[in-house]
């Protein structure tokens, strides 16, 4: 609006000044920018703007009338307005007779004819400092997503392969700040078929990318993209390029995951599975997501089964959920009828081709370069030497110390000592120690009652009978130990003992 009144500004003196004939020409011109109505443009062109005139406020609603509102609000356990209009009759009798309001027939005249929209009008500035002065915040709201219709998990249906959930997961670690690599995820809903790509940076140029090579991976067209209402999906870029890429898109609605159950499933069951939870930044790193995601996806669409759900019923408080058998993903792409018979043979090339045991020796290579990266800058002074594919076959045993991957979260150490706690009997070690040289079998109990009457009232107690008997013994060991290193033993050899070994 700003930049449209400073055109205003510019265009309307020249608009004014020129000759008649030239102000069609000038107005076509501004039309074709703005958007603006001809009339409207005549009327903004012709004259200089005059200031809006300030609205006359309504007095027609007192003081009385916004503290009776503020009342009957506060009874009403603070319900919107509208509601509020509905229980203004019954409250006001009540409030009358617990003395909370006056009595006043042109009060309750004026209480039944305000409007809701006037209600919310006298109760802001209450509404307000009740909120403590924090103003609701504004929903996800924007053109965009407006023009993105919305689908549900309950409004799919059986739709055919080639629809599917897109879904953005974060190699953040801990803190969100900075640059890090994600992972875009695409699941298709009839087949369960899922892509894995990494995008460098949040950006729509490279989630365009990403899509148009998930087209390319997927085994039959893409016909629909459901989003979230991530910006990085909602924005007129991406929206702009599915359409004429020919993709419906659809969005899921703001903090309802269940809208894409499917992907948020595969996000943990595939995603987090295979990289965890570390953070990975650099060119570096995202070559080696891609040669992880390259194995997975035909490990996981050709060789892994899963389930997928038939029917769910509630049951009360129970919920009955039936799946089909387990099968993979791509036994679904051949079994349903709309795939065509050119896809369906050159899946079965690519099924004949895979190697269960290569592919996962290659997924655990790349996870093992993976792990020398997690938490750390994507560039190093020396490039690593690239690591090859091998077998090792596991251990024996070695399943029993649980699975440890690289790219597992690595366990906490401190780096710094552990300082020194302070002891209650800190102040009283010598005492101890005298009373210890000159009675050697004295006990914790005589110890600890000789504490007791040297110190204050409840200072030592009978509960700190089990501390007084650990140090005593620490001291005792202590002392044996300096008398033993003060009589100087050494041993002898048998030698110098001679025959007669009782000696």
């Amino acid at each position: 609006m700003a930049t449209r009144k400073e055109l205003i500004d510019a265009v309307g003196t020249r608009y004014r000044s020129s000759p008649l004939g030239e102000r069609s020409a000038i107005l076509d011109e501004f039309v074709a920018i703005t958007g603006y109505h001809r009339k409207h443009a005549i009327r903004l062109l012709a004259g200089p703007r005059t200031a809006p005139q300030k609205r006359r406020t309504s007095v027609r609603y007192g003081p009385a009338v916004r503290e009776a509102l503020r009342v009957l609000w506060e009874v009403s356990d603070r319900v919107c307005s509208k509601r509020l209009k509905v229980m203004i009759p019954t409250l006001l009798p009540a409030l009358f007779r617990h003395g909370k309001l006056q009595e006043d027939s042109s009060l309750q005249a004026q209480l039944a004819a305000v409007s809701p929209a006037t209600i919310d009008r006298l109760l802001a500035p209450v509404r307000l400092a009740a909120a403590k002065g924090r103003r609701r915040a504004a929903g996800l709201s924007s053109a965009v997503r407006r023009a993105v219709p919305i689908r549900t998990f309950g409004d799919w249906g059986d739709p055919s392969p080639g629809y599917v959930e897109v879904d953005f997961v974060a190699h953040s670690g801990p803190r969100l700040s900075g640059s890090f690599i994600q992972t875009l995820v695409l699941t298709d809903i009839a087949t369960g078929w899922t892509e894995c790509l990494p995008v460098l940076t949040r950006d729509g140029t490279l989630v365009i990318d990403a899509i148009a090579k998930a087209r390319d991976l997927f085994p039959f067209p893409l016909l629909g993209v459901d989003f979230d209402n991530d910006s990085a999906f909602m924005n007129e870029r991406v929206v702009k390029w599915c359409r004429e890429s020919g993709l419906e898109v659809t969005r899921a609605r703001a903090y309802r995951k269940n809208d894409q159950a499917w992907v948020e499933q595969k996000n943990g069951a595939i995603v987090r599975r295979l990289v965890g939870y570390g953070r990975f930044e650099g060119l570096e790193s995202l070559q080696m997501l891609t040669r992880l995601y390259r194995a997975a996806r035909v490990h996981t669409n050709l060789l892994q089964p899963s389930f997928k759900l038939r029917s769910k019923t509630r049951i009360g408080a129970k919920v009955v959920k039936q799946y089909h058998p387990p099968v993979t993903p791509a036994h679904r792409v051949l079994a349903h009828w709309t795939v065509s018979t050119d896809t369906k043979a050159a899946l079965h090339q690519m099924a004949a081709r895979a190697d269960p045991v290569l592919l996962f020796a290659e997924i655990r290579s790349a996870q093992a370069e993976l792990g020398r990266r997690v938490d750390r800058r994507g560039i190093d002074e020396r490039p690593a030497e690239p690591s090859t594919t091998t077998m090792q076959p596991l251990d024996h045993g070695e399943h029993q110390a649980g699975e440890l991957r690289e790219i597992h979260r690595r366990p906490y150490k401190r780096r710094k000592p552990l300082p020194r706690r302070s002891r209650m009997l800190d102040g009283y070690v010598a005492q101890v120690r005298g009373w210890l040289s000159v009675e050697p079998g004295i006990t914790a109990v005589d110890v600890l009652k000789r504490l007791q009457d040297i110190t204050p009232t409840g200072t030592f107690t009978a509960r700190h009978l089990r501390t007084v008997q650990r140090s005593l013994e620490t001291w005792r060991a202590e002392a044996v130990r300096q008398w033993i290193d003060q009589c100087g033993w050494e041993a002898e050899p048998l030698e110098a003992v001679g025959d007669d070994r009782t000696s």
